[in-house]
């Protein structure tokens, strides 16, 4: 691959153009791959970088990505399902929260030390203030803290307990699982929430979850999907280099 060097302003004070950005964070989000793992696949390219550029990279530009998908993505459905999984930090138990709605899209995930009433409000608040709508149905199990925090942040919506109507939710934790291992863990609370803020829209973004879709337009939702990344890739460089 013939990467050159970019001339358009946009790219000024990065050795490599907006494609090969993109591409590195593409790998890093969408692929349970290493840092490690990333310079050896773009080296089959034709492109050197080390694994300290890819980390430098994930870091700089994939919560701007994430941020960019959840904008330009249609508005979520109306019914929120939440749940929490126990992640071990240096030997410190903390709970990542996340909450997706019936299509499996991810609207948002909180890490707290804590699993009680004031962590769960905390998280739905957040919910409310970056989805700017409140949902029809909140679908839980039956941990008491999400019926604390739901009369006092979402009074009047539907709220339904129950662990055979959760499996949305829990299921959305698999991804995670695969990535702490592969990572070896998390080294802190916000290393966790920052990798998963980016990684959930990024992932979601290239996993259609549309049921019953044909390979054709599976094939043709893809091909935009991948048309829509390198548009918010080449924007985002845009803003000047740290």
């Amino acid at each position: 691959m013939d990467v050159g060097t970019s001339t358009d302003q946009r790219f000024r004070g990065y050795r490599f153009p907006a494609i090969i950005i993109g591409e590195v964070v593409w790998l890093r989000f969408r692929f349970n791959l290493s840092l490690r793992d990333i310079p050896e696949v773009m080296a089959a390219r034709g492109v050197e970088v080390s694994h300290e550029t890819v980390r430098e990279w994930c870091d700089k530009f994939g919560a701007a990505y994430a941020k960019e998908i959840r904008r330009r993505r249609p508005r979520p459905g109306d019914k929120w399902h939440l749940d929490e999984i126990v992640v071990k930090m240096n030997g410190v138990t903390h709970y990542l929260w996340r909450a997706v709605d019936q299509h499996g899209i991810t609207l948002g995930v909180l890490v707290t030390r804590r699993r009680d009433a004031s962590a769960a409000s905390r998280f739905l608040r957040k919910l409310v203030s970056s989805e700017q709508y409140v949902p029809r149905v909140l679908v839980t199990d039956k941990l008491r803290s999400y019926g604390a925090a739901k009369r006092h942040v979402l009074r009047g919506v539907e709220h339904r307990q129950s662990k055979y109507l959760n499996n949305r939710a829990e299921n959305s934790h698999q991804r995670t699982r695969l990535r702490e291992r592969a990572m070896r863990r998390f080294g802190s609370a916000g290393q966790a929430g920052r990798f998963c803020f980016a990684h959930d829209p990024i992932y979601g973004h290239f996993r259609p979850s549309q049921p019953r879709m044909d390979a054709a337009t599976h094939r043709a939702t893809l091909t935009e999907r991948h048309r829509s990344w390198n548009d918010i890739t080449a924007t985002l460089l845009d803003q000047p280099a740290a």
